[in-house]
């Protein structure tokens, strides 16, 4: 019995370490800093494309956003939709009207190019791209004014093939969107950050992309990921194999989806969780040493020993502790401490969903079962 709670002893201050070092890598990465008016090189001219699916109460502000950018250049931005009849054309005709002087088109995407719906709008919309430098970006996405103007300064820099940026979860109106918030707004970015500490970028993040018309070419095109679920890493990845650098640049967006309970949270979850394993087999395995509430309560509930019960609740505070400073650093908004009691329910959830990722390869997407294959392309369940 001692060496079990040796071993889980061990595991606890692991897991406590390996938080430390996501949070320093975290505080020493400029987030949310600009460049100075000295560095930023005139912006280049830029399309957006913008893959839509339905419309909700957060819509039309995503979409203005893009329509309102600072910065002179030329800018198109491209709304594909699968239908006219689709509830966001009437919102994206006007936006148009809004923005006379806008360089603004809806582009119908009728056919089938693949299972990812988002890569078959994007593959249809790039033909009627006129500019080099393209953007694209999910639907739920909100940028700050002077989002294109970094990511143009940023796809400017010798060697770098693309760039992302990180997100935040803004909409947190219920609680299963508060508990889904903790593993965006805390941990997955600074994950990142201790991921790219060990080796250079080599995948990318999908609220919003920005890439060279040859660059994207030379790796394959759109076309290349029509049955990828998750695109955003594919791509990254294919940019990374070309030699030329994965930018993460340091402003952040906004992603706003409507309130949405524990059913889809869930499953968004479960599907994530199991994209990961499939992509990256060993870091995702060796993921779950970094649970640092699940291995201090185990090893409490093992020790029933007042020096491990103590020690242990020290470990679980000071994780909470660095999650709500995580949050506060990404969102720019205090975090309330009657709000702390998610961050060890979300690792505990985290690690149900750790186990059950790998009772299966099948996720649900859009109301779709779908089978994830080897390298993260899809094919009907």
């Amino acid at each position: 019995m001692q060496t079990v709670l040796w071993v889980f002893g061990v595991l606890a201050a692991l897991s406590q370490g390996v938080v430390l070092w996501q949070w320093i890598a975290a505080l020493r990465f400029p987030l949310h800093e600009r460049r100075s008016p000295e560095t930023t090189a005139p912006r280049q001219p830029i399309t957006v494309l913008k893959p839509l699916k339905g419309a909700d109460a957060f819509t039309r502000g995503c979409l203005e956003s893009w329509l309102v950018q600072d910065g002179t250049g030329p800018v198109q931005v491209l709304f594909g939709v699968e239908s006219p009849s689709d509830p966001v054309c009437g919102l994206v005709r006007d936006l148009i009207e809004a923005f006379p002087r806008a360089d603004v088109e809806l582009v119908v995407c009728g056919e089938n190019r693949g299972i990812n719906s988002k890569v078959s709008k994007l593959i249809q919309m790039a033909p009627r791209a006129r500019h080099d430098v393209l953007v694209f970006s999910d639907a739920d996405v909100k940028v700050p004014p002077d989002f294109l103007t970094e990511f143009s300064t940023c796809l400017g820099d010798p060697g770098v093939g693309l760039v992302n940026c990180f997100y935040q979860l803004s909409n947190r109106s219920t609680l299963p969107m508060r508990v889904e918030a903790v593993a965006v707004n805390a941990d997955f970015w600074s994950q990142v950050l201790q991921s790219n500490q060990l080796k250079p970028m080599d995948f990318a993040l999908g609220a919003a992309v920005g890439i060279k018309r040859e660059t994207l070419r030379n790796a394959g095109g759109f076309e290349a990921l029509a049955d990828c679920l998750a695109d955003d890493y594919q791509l990254g990845n294919r940019v990374a194999r070309l030699g030329l650098e994965v930018r993460l640049c340091s402003i952040v967006v906004e992603c706003i989806e409507p309130p949405s309970a524990w059913s889809p949270m869930l499953a968004h979850q479960l599907r994530w969780a199991r994209t990961i394993r499939v992509c990256q087999p060993v870091p995702y395995f060796c993921s779950l040493i970094s649970n640092a509430t699940l291995w201090p309560l185990i090893w409490m509930l093992l020790a029933r020993s007042d020096t491990v019960t103590i020690l242990g609740a020290l470990l679980i505070l000071s994780r909470s502790g660095i999650a709500m400073n995580l949050q506060k650093r990404l969102t720019r908004e205090p975090v309330r401490l009657r709000h702390a009691w998610l961050i060890p329910a979300r690792d505990l959830m985290g690690a149900a969903i750790w186990l059950a990722s790998f009772a299966g390869s099948r996720v649900t997407w859009r109301g779709v079962t779908y089978q994830v294959n080897s390298g993260g392309k899809l094919s009907r369940a």
